[in-house]
């Protein structure tokens, strides 16, 4: 028997978790004998396979021409009226038309794991022996069944926040057996996926920098443990925790609290808010998992503005998240100091906002993008040169800067790409986890209490970096909305406000409209800003999504969500 098959025996007479087949075809196209005769090629594909169905906004085009979940919140408007990304507020979101695939990848992916782990007693390395990196081989061997337990994980994660109840199951089914499981409570499958993270976490390596091929974007033991942390986050959310049990949160801000303690060690540590992203960002010290993609211009041709060649406007931000960003002398939001309207002509309302608007927003003014190619001055104003009557002009009076390259040509001569990192997880939105947590818990923005650091303490870790330097929280008053606009800001656009929102029960109130500026000229030649609404629709049975009705109709014991 070789090395790697003791080290392995352990691991295989574990009672693993299993699951479902749940609409994919047990007829897998990787031929079995192959994969675990050639494990060099076949096992390792399989691996990589199970990441490579992680999702991620820059390399998914679910809703079509580039949008993003974040135009279906109150941080952005899409400009072109088709896309689907509508149907989360338009009405056009039904059983029979969920069009959000997470049911079915995730599934996949998780069956995908189940084929791994059931047959890791399979794999044999001995014809490798006396290969010169045989030692290597058999470490990254090793690390492989630790790293798909947490994929597992996540792509629970991805179910339940969606679902809810969704089925947890203990082993491989057969089709027959897969359409009659029932759903497994919310709180099981949250139980599960810490569970999973712990005993994952123990055998994944800090990083991959001692690993064979010092790979990136791999599962890492900080990576796990962030996935507990957001998960009992969630947990603890109203959504979930119908009784506000307080020993939910204090477990959430636990977690949270390890990984901030051991950032340094692990070697996480903030980062300046503009390298966030770019091309060579992966490497960002501040993220804990992220998801690359091959070099590639397609996001900056959907959200370059209408005029820049190629531009197609995409994801345009709100007035509604404008409104959020706090000015940096007194602290006070956008909408505070310009409750009406703004003769953006005679005076600057933009000036001394949070730098993080500056990197998030173009404004009509700005020069954008930055590549001297395609350098312009935006004019976002009705009838200037990139807005309205121009077909699929900006909606809201402003343009996309975060994540968007603005080095990145895209004319249809000489073009050029770049790469786009997508944060699954970064040291700041666990901090922010930390505090939210901590709030729920204590009830007191101040109290440090047995962490040692207060809700307080952990948003001003954040206000206070040498880039941002905002006026720090203090007191309870208002903390709440507070929060919540400090988590808008910082991680907009990175795909939470979605699930934030309806985690804290909360659509009415930020999702049933949004505000949007328009700007126009006056008689006098001065530009005003006025705001208007865009009417949508806010259902609480949007709070989680409408199981498919294809698996209603293939498993009798599947039930629908409420209202659904």
């Amino acid at each position: 028997m070789n090395k790697f098959q003791y080290a392995i025996l352990g691991l295989a007479a574990v009672a693993m978790t299993g699951c479902a087949d749940l609409d994919y075809n047990e007829a897998s196209s990787r031929d079995e004998e192959w994969t675990y005769n050639s494990p060099i090629n076949g096992v390792k594909n399989l691996v990589y396979d199970v990441y490579a169905q992680m999702p991620s906004e820059f390399k998914d085009d679910i809703y079509g021409n580039g949008a993003m979940i974040a135009s279906a919140t109150d941080e952005a408007e899409f400009a072109l009226s088709y896309s689907l990304i509508h149907n989360y507020f338009n009405g056009g979101w039904t059983p029979s038309n969920p069009f959000s695939n997470t049911w079915e990848v995730a599934y996949r992916a998780i069956t995908q794991v189940h084929m791994y782990l059931e047959r890791i007693d399979k794999i044999d390395l001995s014809e490798y022996e006396y290969a010169p990196d045989y030692d290597n081989m058999v470490q990254q061997f090793e690390i492989f069944p630790y790293e798909l337990r947490f994929l597992r994980a996540y792509y629970y994660f991805e179910l339940v926040r969606a679902y809810g109840d969704v089925p947890l199951v203990t082993a491989t089914l057969t089709n027959a057996q897969a359409n009659s499981v029932v759903r497994t409570p919310a709180s099981e499958v949250f139980k599960f996926i810490v569970d999973e993270c712990d005993a994952a976490a123990q055998y994944l390596p800090v990083s991959y920098n001692d690993i064979p091929g010092q790979e990136i974007g791999r599962a890492t033991r900080g990576a796990a443990l962030a996935l507990k942390a957001r998960a009992l986050l969630y947990q603890a959310s109203p959504l979930f925790n119908k009784d506000n049990d307080k020993e939910l949160w204090k477990q959430a801000a636990a977690a949270s609290k390890f990984i901030i303690d051991n950032a340094a060690l692990w070697g996480y540590q903030l980062s300046a808010y503009a390298n966030l992203w770019g091309h060579e960002t992966f490497t960002n010290p501040e993220f804990i998992f992220v998801l690359g993609t091959q070099a590639s211009n397609q996001f900056e041709m959907n959200n370059y503005p209408v005029g820049v060649e190629n531009g197609n406007s995409g994801n345009c931000p709100t007035q509604s998240l404008v409104d959020m960003y706090e000015y940096q002398a007194d602290g006070k939001t956008f909408k505070e100091k310009h409750p009406g309207n703004i003769n953006v002509t005679t005076e600057n309302p933009y000036d001394g906002l949070d730098p993080r608007f500056e990197l998030t927003v173009v404004k009509n003014g700005d020069m954008w993008p930055s590549n001297t190619t395609q350098q312009m001055a935006i004019e976002t104003y009705q009838g200037g040169f990139n807005a309205a009557p121009k077909y699929g002009a900006t909606p809201t009076g402003y343009y996309l800067k975060k994540f968007v390259d603005g080095t990145c040509i895209t004319t249809t001569n000489n073009p050029t790409s770049t790469r786009h990192n997508w944060i699954v997880m970064r040291l700041a939105e666990v901090y922010l986890n930390y505090a939210e947590a901590m709030y729920n818990y204590y009830g007191d923005a101040d109290a440090a209490g047995e962490f040692g650091m207060s809700a307080n303490d952990a948003i001003n870790v954040l206000r206070n970096r040498a880039d941002i330097q905002m006026p720090e929280f203090h007191g309870n008053a208002d903390f709440e909305a507070r929060y919540m606009r400090e988590r808008m800001v910082e991680l907009a656009f990175e795909g939470h406000r979605f699930w934030d929102v309806r985690r804290w029960k909360k659509g009415a109130e930020f999702f049933n409209n949004v505000q949007v500026a328009n700007l126009t000229m006056d008689a006098n030649g001065n530009l005003i800003l006025n705001r208007a609404t865009k009417a949508r629709q806010w259902n609480e049975k949007y709070n989680l999504y409408p199981v498919p009705q294809s698996e209603l109709q293939k498993n009798g014991n599947l039930t629908q969500n409420p209202n659904w």
